[in-house]
């Protein structure tokens, strides 16, 4: 992202923000560091990001709760850290296990779901003794 993120900018972002006129759940935010970004080892772009030596840029961990439209960017854009670059490393089903990896997968890859994967989201689209739908409670 552009710019350097201050303290009250990844605080906001946790805090949850109003996004086209509705509010954004909370969300956990920090900063990383230089010592990460070595160690991530983040792919190459094609086409490379725009490079300003004028304006910093940084990276940042965002963990949402909710999926919105361009969400991440949104956020950013209203603490004033426009997103110039947005990588997905994990899926949480919040269904009490663990997050869906992407590690390994090249950008533009896809791989089918484990059979533990398969089953945990069936388990969430098969309707319970409840009336209830998925993790999320969704009503039929």
């Amino acid at each position: 992202m552009e710019g350097t993120p201050t303290a009250e900018a990844l605080s906001a972002l946790r805090q949850g923000l109003l996004i086209q006129g509705q509010p954004t759940l909370k969300a956990r935010a920090r900063a990383l560091k230089a010592s990460e970004l070595a160690a991530a080892a983040f792919p190459e772009r094609q086409p490379p990001i725009r490079h300003r030596l004028q304006v910093p840029t940084a990276w940042l961990e965002l963990e949402l709760r909710e999926g919105r439209n361009r969400q991440v960017r949104r956020m950013t854009a209203a603490v004033g850290l426009p997103t110039l670059r947005l990588l997905r490393v994990a899926i949480d089903l919040m269904d009490g296990g663990a997050p869906l990896s992407l590690d390994g997968l090249a950008a533009g890859a896809w791989r089918l779901p484990s059979t533990a994967e398969e089953q945990r989201l069936a388990a969430l689209l098969t309707p319970s003794a409840s009336g209830r739908r998925g993790a999320r409670g969704i009503r039929s």
